[in-house]
């Protein structure tokens, strides 16, 4: 921080991340700069911690095998130049450090995401040479889950019987609920990874919408990696979870630093709307029957995006496929969706920080 040569800082910050990659004890240091506090000018705060693993949940993940497995499958139907660039992305994931465990001490200066899962460092150079690590916080999430009130307009858009299903499974089958957060958090996480070059985000971020695709990219990767090894069992669940998350993001539309998570479940949503597994008539309604529909359409809509990464288009070219901007806004481009959407938002305002009591 005292080095006064502007230029000469990413190089050597690259050798922080590389001292920072060699600390592979149960307690962990954060990465010190990880959170984004200014979104006009991509500033970090500091937000410390110290992170302790637990081992129990350490040993449960399966998804660096079975994102392994789909990715490389996938590349082959793409070419050489696919598997050359997947070789690389699956050598990161091999040495990717997956720490699954709970929060011990922090200092924040906001507290901005604290604590989400996330993939660290995002240096491509250092990641090429030492993979990345992983930080999930499962027990925390659940704990946070069941502890939250819960919100009016969850219950009047996703019935109160999906609700209710939701909130029971967390706090009485978290064994299932922690196979659902290895799928889609810790599934996120990986899918980052894949699809990347040295140059991919410059090379493809000229219009400025790079992050606005990555996010989905990420869960879909995730996503990716479960249809590769399905359990019959788990097919539900994570259709809710999917459709739960994809409804949720709609209420971060003005939210600026949150920006690529609303645009990822803009195009959840116009591919779940499309697959015809979900529905709106005053409340979701969900057709199970649908998933194999669902299913084909995520593949086809991943098959493209990892094209468009190997291209290295610009990602506003793949983003306007599903989203347009409008008065600074970006909406669906299905009347349908942008019906969906533009009635959530309505309801958002006007009783989104109010509660209900379930009987």
């Amino acid at each position: 921080f005292a080095h006064r040569q502007t230029d000469e800082l990413i190089k050597m910050w690259a050798e922080v991340d590389r001292r920072w990659m060699a600390v592979t004890t149960p307690i962990q240091v954060g990465h010190p700069l990880e959170y984004y506090e200014d979104h006009y000018r991509k500033a970090v705060a500091l937000e410390w911690d110290l992170r302790i693993v637990n081992p129990r949940l350490q040993e449960g993940s399966h998804t660096r095998k079975n994102i392994k497995l789909f990715a490389y499958e996938m590349a082959q139907k793409f070419g050489k130049a696919a598997e050359h660039t997947m070789a690389k992305n699956l050598l990161q994931v091999d040495r990717t450090q997956l720490y699954i465990g709970q929060p011990m001490l922090y200092y924040a200066a906001e507290f901005n995401g604290l604590f989400s899962a996330q993939v660290v460092p995002n240096d491509e150079q250092v990641s090429t040479e030492l993979g990345k690590k992983i930080f999930a916080y499962a027990d925390f999430v659940l704990q946070s889950k069941i502890a939250k009130p819960i919100m009016k307009l969850s219950v009047e858009v996703m019935t109160e019987a999906f609700v209710r299903t939701q909130r029971t499974l967390a706090k009485e089958q978290p064994e299932l609920w922690h196979k659902i957060y290895d799928i889609s958090t810790i599934g996120h996480e990986y899918g980052h990874i894949l699809w990347i070059d040295n140059d991919t985000e410059t090379a493809m971020n000229a219009t400025g919408q790079f992050k606005n695709i990555e996010e989905f990219k990420a869960t879909t990767g995730g996503l990716m990696a479960f249809f590769r090894h399905e359990e019959e069992a788990l097919k539900h669940h994570i259709v809710d979870d999917l459709v739960s998350r994809a409804v949720g993001l709609m209420a971060w539309r003005e939210v600026g630093e949150v920006l690529p998570y609303y645009c990822e479940g803009l195009i959840h949503l116009e591919i779940l709307f499309g697959s015809g597994i979900i529905a709106y008539d005053r409340q979701i309604t969900i057709d199970y029957s649908k998933y194999d529909a669902m299913k084909d359409a995520y593949i086809a809509a991943y098959e493209a995006l990892a094209r468009h990464y190997l291209d290295k288009a610009d990602a506003n070219d793949y983003l306007s496929r599903y989203a347009k901007k409008e008065n600074g806004i970006f909406l669906p481009v299905t009347a349908e969706v942008r019906a969906f959407v533009e009635h959530y938002y309505a309801r958002y305002q006007e009783i989104g920080q109010q509660t209900v009591t379930l009987s």
